[in-house]
């Protein structure tokens, strides 16, 4: 398993009249936290996309369980349970500056070859930076 964490401070344009994280806006933690985790393994969609090599999200799932408030500071621990293969699956938790677990939540990509626009297998240079979390 490969887990990796980010933190993320709830901006005023990112809340509701309530001082709550407007709902949509978990799923732009989930990548910036999803980018970051890839960053420390010296991975990055540019490079892959340069590669030929694109990631759509196929599937997102969301469990509201306590508001994100404005201006807290926002811990995003990105788990990978498993090596991927034409498909990634992350695993999300937020918590807050309490430490109380707040969202729960999971996205599933796939790679797609730019130049066919059919699913295929992770960059080799992707597989070799995660193998070692794996084994």
């Amino acid at each position: 398993m490969f887990t990796h964490a980010t933190r993320i401070r709830v901006r005023y344009g990112e809340t509701d009249q309530m001082g709550y994280m407007y709902y949509g806006n978990y799923a732009e933690f989930f990548e910036v936290g999803r980018v970051e985790m890839l960053r420390s393994l010296g991975l990055s969609y540019s490079a892959m996309e340069a590669s030929g090599v694109m990631m759509p999200v196929l599937e997102l799932h969301s469990k509201y369980l306590k508001p994100a408030r404005y201006d807290e500071e926002i811990a995003v621990n990105v788990s990978m349970a498993k090596m991927p293969g034409v498909k990634i699956h992350f695993k999300y938790e937020l918590y807050n500056e309490k430490q109380e677990l707040i969202h729960v939540g999971e996205t599933l990509l796939a790679f797609i070859n730019m130049n066919t626009g059919r699913p295929c297998l992770p960059p080799q240079d992707f597989l070799d930076k995660l193998k070692p979390f794996f084994e």
